[in-house]
C-alpha cells in the first residue's frame, strides 16, 4: 500500500546549491543536513512541522524529477511493479529504483510514518501556491501503456485530464503529490518535471522570477518557468487546497 510520496528534484551538481536555495524559498522550506556518500542528497523541511513530500539530489547530468513512493513493503511492491512491466534498474536494503514501461524513472521506499501534508505557502504579495504534482512527459507511443501501469500500480483515482493529451492519477487527499501523465507530441526519452497549483499563476510567476526563475512560455492554463538552476516546471491554474482546475 502506498502510504507518502515524495517528488524528488534532480539538478546538476554545479548547480546544486542554487536549485536549493530557490525550491526551499518557494516552498516554505528549510534544508536537512545532507546524505549520500558525496552528500548529494537533501530533504526539504516544512517550516511549521508537517512532514517533508520534496527531496533533492545532485545529479552529474542534466536533471529532471522523480517520484519516491513509501510504502508497508519495498520488496512487494517493488514486484508488483516489476509485474505490471517496470524494470529493475537498482536495488539495496530499503530501497528499489525501477523504470516503468514507458522509460519513466521511479523509486520505492519505506514508509516512515509520515502523515500531515504541509500546507500551502504564501508569497509576500498573497498569492497562494503548493508543489503538488509530477507531470510524467510520455512519448506518444507509450502514452496508453504509461497510464494503466500507473493506475494500476497506485490504484488511484484515475480520470481523463481537461485536454485529451492528459491523464490524472489522483490518490486519496491526505497524500501530498498527484500525477498527471502528458502525452507528447514526438517520440523520445520519458521525463517529468514539477507542478505548482497557483492561486494566481502570473503573480507566483513575479515571485519566482524575484528568485531566479526565468519564464518559458504559456499554456492553456498553466506558465512555463525554468529554476536558477535550469531545469523546467510548471506554474498551473489549479487550486492550491484541491488540486483541481476551476470549474
Amino acid at each position: 500500500m502506498i502510504r507518502w510520496a515524495y517528488a524528488f528534484i534532480d539538478r546538476p551538481r554545479d548547480r546544486f546549491p542554487q536549485a536549493c536555495a530557490f525550491w526551499t524559498a518557494v516552498t516554505g522550506s528549510g534544508l536537512s543536513e545532507p546524505r549520500g556518500a558525496d552528500g548529494e542528497f537533501v530533504t526539504l523541511l516544512p517550516h511549521g512541522g508537517a512532514d517533508p513530500c520534496v527531496k533533492a539530489q545532485a545529479v552529474a547530468g542534466p536533471g529532471g524529477a522523480h517520484l519516491d513512493l513509501a510504502v508497508d513493503d519495498v520488496v512487494v511492491t517493488a514486484g508488483e511493479a516489476r509485474a505490471l512491466g517496470a524494470a529493475a534498474v537498482y536495488a539495496e536494503d530499503g530501497l528499489e529504483v525501477l523504470r516503468s514501461p514507458g522509460g519513466v524513472l521511479f523509486c520505492v521506499v519505506p514508509w516512515s510514518g509520515e502523515k500531515s501534508r504541509p500546507a500551502p505557502v504564501t508569497a509576500p504579495d498573497g498569492a497562494v501556491s503548493r508543489l503538488d504534482q509530477l507531470c510524467l512527459d510520455v512519448p506518444p507511443d507509450s502514452y496508453d501503456q504509461e497510464v494503466a501501469f500507473w493506475s494500476e500500480l497506485t490504484g488511484w483515482e484515475s480520470t481523463a485530464g481537461a485536454l485529451p493529451e492528459f491523464h490524472r492519477v489522483t490518490p486519496p487527499a491526505a497524500l501530498p503529490i498527484r500525477l498527471l501523465l502528458q502525452r507528447l507530441d514526438l517520440p523520445g526519452p520519458a521525463g517529468a518535471h514539477l507542478d505548482l497549483a497557483c492561486s494566481d499563476p502570473d503573480a507566483t510567476r513575479s515571485w519566482h522570477e524575484s528568485l531566479g526563475a526565468t519564464f518559458v512560455s504559456r499554456g492553456a492554463t498553466w506558465l512555463v518557468m525554468r529554476d536558477p538552476a535550469g531545469g523546467t516546471y510548471c506554474l498551473t491554474g489549479r487550486d492550491p487546497e484541491t488540486g483541481r482546475l476551476p470549474s
